[in-house]
């Protein structure tokens, strides 16, 4: 799907600090708003569409279905569950943070402060599994929004999720750079018995204070290289995602990334390049104006020369791997160090014969959250 990809509007005056905590500096305006709002700082009052604080919110939503479903040729998987919208991980890059647009808040600071829970995701998936006529494939968790950001330990909704999967047989990948999985190694451990699941841990650098900036509430760089480390060593297959490469921000980190999950025990790997789509430019640019002021420019001109002189191509094969010399020798930097390391496996094979339908059943209370709000 193509996308706007003018350069980001000029930052308000004057420039945007860092948020403690938070990956976007801001709410920007999103695609679907009829009003252009300008902040000015008179010095009584933080400017306008300012949001008043950062503390995060959870709405719940009932949703219809769970499974969505793609037959995009770049993406290894054509069905996938994402129990949350919104993550308070707040990685800054996400390209799930347009989607925030749909439901009229900001792809900026609403992406991770304002989330929804959908309560009866188990349920749902049910429904489907027990379809006539449903066509068992690996089904990936997180592809979007991450299924083990902190809210998880409240709603519990991937480890619901898991056990009807495990109940099941049916094959699951996973997608996450929360420390929360470990929690679930129980059940990832059964699944891995019948090589039913594979985890892929999201390892863009290990540089801690870059890390700090561009996934604030993720899981630390090391403590992901022992969450490889913890699930190898339970038995569960594990790749490495080294995503996304950012030119001059995380691109050094290529050979010391892969050579730090071989060591833990990955068994694959694969690397994706920096996307922007839609309002992410924006996002973006302005967390490189906040962070790393310095090398703004070039960093935002490297990613033209990946992109055909644009922010971002949204053209199958080429948003993932870019375009030209740079990408070029991302490439096969890459894929020297992950034959050098074992890890030239890109995805772990599972198996898809198991499957047992499940029964439907009606589904039970909403967990205990002090946080909820209501989705509108």
């Amino acid at each position: 799907m193509d996308d706007d990809s003018s350069p980001p509007a000029l930052l308000p005056q004057p420039p945007l600090a860092p948020r403690r905590g938070r990956g976007a500096v801001a709410n920007v305006r999103h695609r679907f708003e009829t009003l252009e709002r300008e902040a000015v700082d008179d010095g009584w009052a933080p400017p306008a569409g300012t949001p008043a604080g950062a503390k995060t919110e959870v709405a719940v939503e009932r949703a219809r279905t769970i499974l969505s479903r793609n037959d995009s040729p770049d993406i290894p998987f054509d069905r996938a569950i994402n129990p949350y919208r919104g993550c308070e991980h707040g990685c800054v890059y996400c390209f799930a943070r347009p989607t925030h647009a749909y439901l009229g808040w900001s792809p900026g600071l609403d992406f991770e402060t304002k989330l929804v829970a959908k309560v009866n995701a188990v349920e749902a998936l049910r429904a489907e599994l027990s379809r006539p006529g449903y066509r068992v494939d690996v089904v990936n968790i997180g592809s979007a929004t991450d299924a083990y950001q902190p809210i998880e330990r409240q709603w519990k909704l991937t480890r619901g999720l898991l056990e009807l999967l495990r109940d099941t047989r049916h094959p699951v990948s996973l997608v996450t750079k929360g420390n929360a999985v470990t929690r679930d190694l129980d059940i990832l451990a059964k699944l891995a018995e019948l090589d039913l699941v594979a985890v892929y841990v999201t390892i863009p650098t290990l540089d801690a204070r870059v890390a700090r900036t561009l996934e604030p509430r993720a899981a630390a760089p090391w403590r992901r290289v022992e969450i490889v480390r913890e699930l190898s060593s339970a038995g569960v297959p594990v790749g490495v995602s080294l995503a996304p490469v950012i030119p001059f921000i995380t691109d050094d980190q290529i050979e010391h990334v892969l050579e730090a999950a071989a060591e833990a025990g990955a068994q694959a790997a694969f690397y994706t390049m920096l996307r922007l789509p839609w309002e992410v430019k924006a996002v973006f640019a302005q967390w490189l104006e906040a962070h790393f002021p310095d090398r703004r420019g070039k960093v935002l001109h490297c990613i033209e020369d990946l992109r055909g002189g644009r922010l971002n191509d949204p053209r199958f094969g080429d948003r993932m791997r870019g375009q030209g010399i740079w990408a070029d020798l991302v490439r096969q930097r890459f894929h020297r160090a992950a034959r050098k390391l074992g890890l030239s496996q890109r995805r772990i094979v599972l198996e898809t014969g198991l499957f047992r339908p499940p029964a439907r059943s009606r589904g039970g209370p909403l967990p205990e959250d002090g946080r909820q709000m209501p989705l509108f």
